[in-house]
């Protein structure tokens, strides 16, 4: 059972994904929809990689089956970087056969070792599961060895390369190609790696691998050091006005860094002013480098690096293609709508070419086409749809060279037309003279061909110079050395002879021997040279040389002794000899050298020979030259061995030479190749190697390779060991074919298998497999279907051999089994049993035995068939015939046979109203009766029950059937007319439903004229209608008539249907014309008012129209959509349900009788919006002055109308108002929110409302203010007598409220209330005058603005003291007192 998860993040868009468990453990399933459609599968695995540990250098792979509807791509990847698929590192396979997926890796390394992930991805989900590698090193690797070498040489490449002048410039020198390939390389993508390697003859790709993935390093390394980032690497690319460019874009740590330009190593110059006349210019805009080489050439060509201080940090190879325009692309005129084709010929063939249009590179699209001819030669541009936009320049670049022409679009100038789009046109512009462009093609072929096959000409006649000369250079060579030889004899036989005849007594000791010292000695310096057609063919050669003057000298002694003329024969048949042993040399046989230098010792007669120029030389140096002679021979020997396995051949040479010293102790001749004039066959090679095989125990393993020579005998070797024919093993061979079989094979049979002839070898590894397998006959057996009785038991049972542990699992219909209940599984060594008791039929189905082991699965698959009771017949029961005499009816076989065949099918008949069954018998197995024995008018009830050989299945009772009842059929559909003339009418219409339970035998047709209440039968009483259908002919041209139908069965005529419409006795009507004066009459955002008036009635032609159709289009749609499915008779019409602002094109089409009309369309598209109106402001009064309290929110709401819909913007103080306020705008009205008002929120707030008519502007101030905080401490002063001035420090609300003033209050001793005597001071003093002495007076100051004024601030008191003074009291009455 899968459990389904809910996955919150998507996994694509639109797509929900659900994580689901799969059968396979590790396995998880990702689903992309909720359901998935029936029939459709997400995908799984059937077989999932397993995690494998294995040797370095042996074969490893991972396997996996997949499974899912639509099939899935299976893809593989690494935790650590990416996969380099290539045949030598690692290779993604499939087999149809098996379904196998596979990852391979040919020879595995430590670099290997990693985590896999394998994904099988299908529309409906992804499965994914993971697998381990791990790779273990064994001992020494030649491997690493020579890693380790290349890595030495990468680094000592590495500082080549950094090989700078002290100003950070590279040396003035050319590149060599291994430096080249390596620059390209590292800046080479992934993808190109295979093709540059075998563009340059690199073989060891994993070599170069880790050879690259350390230089990348270093070199990002040094990158660091003076690039931030470096980014978007083009390489070069030719554009159409004859340049061609190179753009990176890179962050320069320091902006002043000096940047090269190399061209092959040596140093370009370059300005960067476009305007200078240099050819190479640099130009930068911000991060983006684009180098610019003009005027393109030939000379152009080669490998272009970008240095930055010396780093170098991009290199492209820029190659440039022997071929130019033989027909370049012309200018073309299309006419708007139309397609346009550009065309060229080229030179020589060229995959692809560049096109630009308007310098924009083009590629396949809907809009461009590029298509190229087989031969590569005619290349094609095709402009589709062109629009008036589409006009301009258009290029083609091949290589270097380019062309460009125009395409001018030619715009539909008709009035009447403008502003409508033109219809689609199917012609191409610029076409029509392909047989012009294929015959020029066909010549630039030929000539190419022919060029080529010079060139090759050339090469060949080069090649053929070249062997010509050195063969001379070797034919001097060879005749000067000849020449030497024969004149150093003669010196040394003219000496002899002086000594001979000046009669020295014992001066020269006669050897009366063989002539096997010189001989030997001749065959020891020419078997001592015989290396191989290596780099010791020349000594080989110098060697043979020698041996040969050696056997002349022989020669010359002989005679010159007066020996008999056989010796002197002999003398000269050894230095033949000695000249063979050259040849011998030069072929690289060890075995030919020796046979010259021997043939040459082996002449015996009397001659005497020196063993050196000394002619006093005792008999024991003779001994030792013999012996010498015989070290010559040994050394002769070696050095042959290893010139044929293809060594160096210096070792078997300096051997050679030892022999010759020992012998004669002769100097040295001249080191030189002597070259013979025939040419020697190389040898035995292979046609065909050994190949790895895989082999199961028991069964037969072949090895066979080809070799070039049928005459060549090889030897077998296995794991190093030889090994002969047995009975278990046979070895053939048949012509050039040989053969190693084993006939059963062990495990004792696994290992390495080498092939060995003539010096040339072959290896091939046997891997032996032991996967599970079945025993054959018991397979067969196996695969038979068994069929049993409900309620018994089936066994099935197999055996089986394979490498254990084996995993053996049981389906029935692909549900696996396990010991449980009825079912009972048991595995024993070799066998598997399968129990299944008390079968029921549902237990029917496919049962399958599957095999697992490491090295494979193995199923087999029989049938397990549980028979049983069949079910009961199906209904519905159809009725073919109740008539009075007889009843003919059908029914459906059961659904379940029960897994048998129908024998019978048994029934039984009632007649209604009686309580007994008539037994009628079998039938047999169709499953039909037809029952002749009835009586008119019972009715009659039937039992049916199926028979098998497993029994009767239950019965199923039918309805009551009458015999020959009066059942009429019901009334057909109402009569059609299908068409119209003055003379005739046509009609059709459909049968009854309810026949009345037996078949329509034909119909009856009425008329009834217009105003009539009288049925006319239309066909003769004794002639009915037979088919579905009647064309009317008694009919009165103009009059109207209606139309009726009835059906007959066998009981006679139903009832008649409702009737026809009404219908005109009268010819066709023509198609109404157009509508006239089609105008909008009201427009708002979704709905659009039409009017018009009915079209002309023009007899004969159009006729009146009796409904109309309105079409709509949007303007980015090519289909019009009708708004109303049945025709209007008004003449007016609101379209509804369009979107706001769209834009539509409107038409409208009249329609009558005889069809629609001509569409009659609006000049001009329609906008979906209210007909225009200049913004406005609706508010009668609008405030233009508002004061918030800090904290409070200000809220102010604008109402305006404009058509169309406005754009409104809100700014503060004339800039746009910040993220703060929140504006809200909705249909005529638009609202500005300050949530938390503060102080800095104060200013003009501006409204623009703003459309395509007008715009309109309102503003207002708001004030966000506070009660302000006291003033200051208040001082007293009296400057003038009678006055005080107060003066006060100012209140710290007032730098940010321009609006803040300032009340004075005062109160007396006298007066004890506080009285304001000053008010709306915006400066911090005031004078009060009336200031009395004697009184005390105290004063407040308050700070005040819009919204209120703030706690006093109070003064000390103020008192100005009275002065006093005498009283004199004159008058009388004091005086008398």
């Amino acid at each position: 059972m899968l459990k389904k998860t809910k996955v919150d993040d998507e996994t694509a868009t639109g797509q929900a994904g659900i994580k689901k468990k799969s059968k396979v453990p590790g396995v998880m399933i990702t689903q992309f929809m909720e359901e998935l459609p029936e029939g459709k599968t997400t995908p799984d695995f059937t077989r999932k990689p397993i995690a494998l540990t294995i040797q370095e250098g042996k074969f490893a792979y991972f396997k996996a089956i997949v499974v899912g509807d639509p099939t899935p791509t299976v893809t593989w990847s690494r935790a650590n970087g990416e996969i380099i698929f290539h045949t030598d590192v690692c290779q993604q396979k499939y087999d149809p056969t098996s379904n196998e997926h596979t990852l391979e890796f040919p020879k595995v390394a430590p670099e290997d070792a990693d985590t896999y992930k394998c994904y099988a991805t299908n529309e409906y989900g992804r499965a994914v599961c993971t697998v381990i590698l791990n790779v273990i090193e064994v001992g020494f690797s030649k491997t690493k060895e020579l890693q380790k070498i290349q890595g030495e040489d990468a680094t000592e490449f590495r500082k080549r390369l950094k090989t700078r002048n002290p100003d950070g410039t590279r040396e003035e020198k050319t590149m060599d190609a291994n430096e080249k390939v390596w620059e390209i390389l590292l800046s080479a993508e992934k993808k190109d790696y295979e093709r540059i390697c075998a563009e340059y003859g690199i073989t060891d790709f994993r070599g170069m691998l880790k050879k690259l993935t350390e230089m990348k390093k270093e070199r990002e390394e040094e990158i660091a050091q003076f690039i931030s980032h470096i980014r978007t690497l083009k390489p070069v690319e030719v554009k159409d006005d004859d340049c061609a460019t190179i753009e990176l874009d890179m962050d320069l740590l320091d902006s002043g860094s000096k940047i090269f330009l190399y061209k092959d190593g040596v140093m370009v110059p370059f300005s960067k002013e476009e305007g200078e006349g240099m050819k190479h210019n640099l130009k930068q805009v911000g991060k983006k480098y684009v180098f610019t080489i003009k005027n393109l050439s030939k000379d152009d060509a080669g490998l272009y690096s970008v240095d930055v201080e010396g780093v170098n940090v991009f290199s492209t190879d820029f190659k440039v293609p022997e071929v130019d325009f033989a027909v370049k692309i012309q200018e073309v005129k299309a006419e708007e709508r139309e397609d346009a084709l550009f065309q060229c010929v080229l030179t020589a063939p060229m995959n692809e070419i560049n096109w630009y249009g308007k310098s924009a590179l083009l590629t396949n699209n809907e809009k461009h086409e590029i298509i190229v001819s087989e031969d590569k030669l005619i290349h094609k541009l095709i402009v589709r749809d062109c629009l008036p936009l589409d006009g301009g320049i258009y290029a083609a670049v091949a290589g270097i060279k380019s062309c460009n022409a125009w395409l001018v679009v030619e715009v539909e100038k008709d009035p009447a037309k403008k502003g409508k789009k033109a219809a689609r046109k199917t012609t191409i512009a610029g076409a029509g003279n392909d047989e012009e462009l294929l015959r020029i093609a066909k010549e630039q072929q030929e000539r190419y061909q022919k060029e080529m096959e010079e060139k090759a000409q050339l090469a060949k006649k080069a090649q053929e110079e070249k062997e010509l000369a050195a063969a001379a250079v070797r034919a001097k060579q060879k005749a000067e050395a000849e020449a030497k030889a024969a004149a150093k004899a003669e010196a040394k036989a003219a000496a002899k002879a002086k000594r001979a005849a000046a009669g020295k007594d014992g001066a020269v000791r006669k050897t009366k021997k063989k002539v096997a010292g010189a001989g030997a000695d001749g065959a020891s310096g020419a078997t001592g040279g015989v290396v191989g057609v290596g780099a010791g063919s020349a000594a080989g050669g110098a060697a043979g040389a020698t041996g040969g003057a050696a056997g002349a000298t022989g020669g010359a002694a002989g005679a010159t002794g007066g020996g008999s003329a056989a010796g002197s024969l002999a003398g000269a048949a050894g230095g033949g000899a000695g000249g063979a042993g050259g040849v011998g040399g030069r072929d690289g046989s060890g075995a030919a050298g020796g046979a010259g230098g021997n043939e040459g010792g082996d002449v015996e007669g009397d001659s005497e020979v020196e063993s050196d120029e000394d002619s006093f030389e005792d008999s024991d140096e003779d001994i030792e030259g013999e012996g010498g002679g015989a070290k010559g021979r040994e050394g002769a020997k070696e050095g042959g061995e290893k010139g044929d396995l293809g060594g160096e051949g210096e070792e078997g040479g300096e051997k050679g030479e030892g022999g010759e010293k020992g012998g004669e102790r002769r100097k040295r001749a001249r080191a030189g190749p002597l070259v013979p004039d025939t040419v020697i066959d190389p040898g035995v090679h292979f046609h065909a190697g050994l190949s790895d095989c895989k082999a199961i125990i028991g069964e037969a393993a072949e090895l066979e390779c080809k070799v070039s020579s049928e005459e060549c005998v090889g030897i077998w070797y296995k794991d190093g060991a030889e090994i002969q024919a047995s009975e278990s093993l046979t070895i053939s061979k048949e012509g050039c074919f040989h053969r190693l079989k084993i006939h059963k094979v062990t495990e004792e049979n696994a290992g390495k298998y080498k092939f060995e002839a003539d010096g040339r070898k072959t290896e091939a590894e046997i891997a032996v497999e032991d996967p599970p397998r079945f025993d054959k006959e018991e397979l067969e057996a196996f695969k038979a279907p068994v069929t049993i009785k409900k309620g018994h038991k089936a066994t099935y049972k197999l055996s089986y051999i394979g490498r254990e542990p084996i995993k053996v699992q049981w389906y029935l219909e692909g549900e696996e089994l396990s010991s449980e209940g009825n079912i009972n599984i048991e595995t024993s060594d070799g066998t598997s049993r399968l129990l299944m008791m008390k079968l029921q039929h549902k237990d029917s189905g496919e049962i399958k035995i599957k095999l697992k082991n490491v090295f494979g699965t193995i199923e087999a698959v029989s049938q397990l068939n549980v028979l049983d009771k069949p079910t009961p017949p199906m209904g519905p029961l159809e009725i073919v015939e109740a008539s009075s005499s007889v009843i003919d009816f059908k029914w459906r076989p059961p659904k379940d046979s029960g897994g048998c065949k129908i024998q019978n099918y048994i029934l039984e008949r009632q007649q209604v109203g009686r309580n007994t069954w008539k037994k009628v018998g079998p039938i047999g197995p169709e499953a039909k009766y037809r029952d002749s024995d009835v009586d008119h008018g019972r009715r009659y009830c039937y039992r049916i029950r199926v028979e098998t050989e497993m029994g009767t299945s239950e019965m199923m009772e039918t309805e009551d059937i009458q015999a020959g009842t009066k059942a009429y059929p019901a009334p057909p559909s109402a009569p059609k007319v299908a068409s119209a003339f003055k003379d005739c009418i046509n009609l059709t219409w459909s049968p009854p439903a309810d026949t009345g339970g037996t078949s329509i035998l034909g119909y009856n047709l009425e008329k009834r004229k217009k105003g009539s209440n009288l049925w006319g039968q239309v066909n003769p009483p004794n002639e009915i209608i037979r088919g579905k259908g009647f064309a009317v002919k008694d009919v009165v041209e103009g009059m109207e008539y209606e139309f009726r139908v009835s059906a007959i069965n066998d009981s006679g005529a139903g009832e008649f249907s409702t009737p026809s419409e009404f219908v005109f006795a009268r010819d066709p009507k023509k198609p109404p014309g157009k509508v006239l004066d089609l105008k909008v009459t009201d427009s708002t955002y979704t709905t659009l008012s039409l009017s018009w008036n009915k079209p002309k009635d023009i007899k004969g032609e159009e006729d009146e129209a009796k409904g109309y159709f309105v079409e709509i289009r949007p303007a980015e749609n090519t289909d019009w959509d009708r708004c109303n499915s049945n025709a209007i008779t008004m003449t007016t019409y609101t379209v509804k349900g369009m979107k706001s602002m769209a834009m539509y094109w409107v038409r409208v089409i009249a329609t009558n009788d005889g069809g629609e009309g001509v569409p009659q369309e609006l000049d001009n598209y329609i906008l979906a919006m209210p007909p225009p109106v200049r913004p406005r402001f609706t508010d009668a009064k609008i405030k233009s002055f508002m004061i918030v309290r800090a904290g409070n929110s200000a809220r102010f709401t604008i109402n305006f109308e404009a058509s169309p819909w406005p754009e409104v913007t809100w700014l503060k103080d004339g800039v746009p108002v910040s993220k703060k306020v929140t504006i809200s705008n909705a249909e005529g009205t638009s609202q500005l929110l300050i949530p938390s008002a503060e102080r800095s929120d104060t200013g003009i707030y501006t409204i623009i409302v703003k459309n395509i008519v007008g715009q309109e502007t309102i503003s207002i101030e708001i004030r966000v203010t506070d009660e302000p905080k006291p003033p200051g401490p208040v001082d007293l002063d009296e400057n003038v007598p009678g006055t005080v001035t107060i003066s006060w420090t100012a209140s710290p609300d007032e730098k940010r409220d321009d609006r803040l003033h300032y009340m004075v209050t005062k109160r007396d001793s006298v007066k004890r209330s506080w009285n304001t005597i000053a008010d709306r001071i915006f400066n911090n003093k005031f004078t009060a005058c009336n200031i009395m002495p004697g009184r005390e007076y105290q004063f407040r100051v308050y700070a005040k603005n819009d919204m209120g004024s703030s706690k006093p601030s109070e003064s000390a008191k103020w008192l100005i003291p009275a002065k006093k003074r005498k009283i004199h009291c004159e008058d009388a009455r004091v005086q008398s007192l």
